[in-house]
């Protein structure tokens, strides 16, 4: 395997009404060949990895490391299998409460292409194991489930959201006819599942669910889907031990008759809530991001200059601005780009991070922010093998 070189890149971008040279920074990544599917996750001043290798057909891994020094850790393997559902936007998900690690992936529970299952992992982040390979959907139907978002839970444990088909499933057979739900549940740090909830009858099929923790309690958003195909963004928040009723983000009104496997991503600071999206409504594609005022989102902006592709992520700098990551294509070419937006509205120029493969293999592009610097993690193809590549940005220079 040949290692991945250190990369600087170079370009000029104003800032502070300055010329500022932004600096990328490569970290390698030299572990194996065949990874993808990667999951980010910011925690407890802690920048946590988890991925997926595998060769179609054969043995799939989940493997989990630490970043330490700018460099990540020799990787713990979670769990392996060779009858995973393995798919490049529905990625596993982690989340540490103290030293304990929860991660989820997708089993399949019959040999029809979408039955599956939703299996977690507990254990320690010194490597002993709490629970191994138990189920959160205990619905028994041999459907799809999947789409997987945790956080710790204050309390005890973690919070987790995820899309379930058991409703699509009529008399044991496959259909796709019927609608995706939106569910979450509550994870003892012993594996207990408990508390599940449906949010949501009604959900687009296979776009990334959001879950994050506001100052109010956890709030979780998603792609919805109505009796009349739109599918725009949706809310809800857990209020005085209550799931609210879900409500629009935004009124985009895209109506598509598809998945556009393209999921929002939400973020709080316990000051400040915003949500990133992806829209095609009126077959103009573009990436919004709006700040929560009160009990809504206000008018979001549009951030993409060229046409967008989505897969978005987003993080907080300060306790006002936010980084959003996403994807868009012109005549040249397909890049990965930031940009800066404060909740006044104040929006940065684009900074292109990498040109970038806009097909599946690719992944969703990964982006936390950790002790001033923008982290970045996504998949690339290196001699027809799929790998990780991952970047830092020094945000001072942004």
């Amino acid at each position: 395997m040949k290692k991945l070189s250190m990369l600087i890149l170079g370009v000029v971008v104003l800032a502070s009404c300055s010329k500022k040279e932004l600096v990328i920074t490569e970290i390698p990544f030299d572990y194996g060949i065949n990874n993808a599917e990667p999951n980010l996750v910011a925690q407890d001043g802690k920048l946590s990895l988890s991925w997926v290798s595998s060769i179609r057909g054969k043995e799939a891994t989940l493997l989990y490391s630490q970043l330490e020094n700018d460099s990540w850790k020799k990787p713990t393997t979670i769990t392996s299998g060779e009858d995973w559902f393995v798919n490049w936007a529905d990625f596993p998900a982690n989340a540490t409460n103290g030293d304990v690690l929860l991660t989820s992936h997708l089993r399949k529970s019959v040999m029809g292409t979408y039955t599956y299952d939703v299996v977690l992992n507990l254990r320690k982040l010194n490597g002993e194991i709490i629970k191994e390979n138990f189920l959160l959907n205990t619905d028994g139907m041999k459907a799809e489930h999947g789409f997987v978002s945790v956080i710790p839970n204050e309390n005890n444990g973690f919070l987790i959201t995820w899309l379930d088909g058991r409703n699509t499933v009529k008399e044991m057979k496959e259909s796709h006819h019927k609608a995706m739900t939106i569910r979450t549940a509550e994870v003892s740090k012993d594996g207990i599942v408990s508390n599940e909830t449906e949010l949501d009858s009604s959900t687009c099929d296979c776009c990334q669910t959001s879950i994050t923790m506001t100052q109010n309690g956890p709030m979780i958003v998603y792609r919805d889907r109505s009796n009349k195909e739109i599918r725009d963004i949706y809310f809800s928040q857990k209020l005085n031990n209550e799931w609210t009723h879900p409500v629009v983000v935004y009124n985009d009104n895209w109506e598509i008759n598809g998945c556009p496997v393209n999921g929002p991503k939400v973020v709080s600071n316990r000051i400040n809530t915003t949500t990133a999206w992806f829209t095609a409504a009126e077959g103009n594609p573009k990436v919004k991001v709006s700040f929560l005022s009160g009990s809504t989102f206000i008018e979001p902006i549009v951030l993409n200059d060229a046409d967008a592709i989505g897969r978005v992520d987003v993080a907080f700098v300060n306790d006002n601005e936010v980084l959003v990551s996403y994807m868009e294509t012109d005549d040249m070419g397909t890049y990965l780009r930031c940009k800066k937006v404060a909740k006044n509205g104040m929006v940065s120029k684009g900074i292109t991070v990498s040109e970038i493969n806009s097909g599946r293999s690719t992944g969703v592009p990964q982006l936390e922010i950790l002790d001033g610097f923008a982290y970045m993690v996504w998949t690339v193809s290196i001699n027809g093998k799929n790998q990780l590549k991952s970047v830092k940005i020094d945000l001072d220079t942004i």
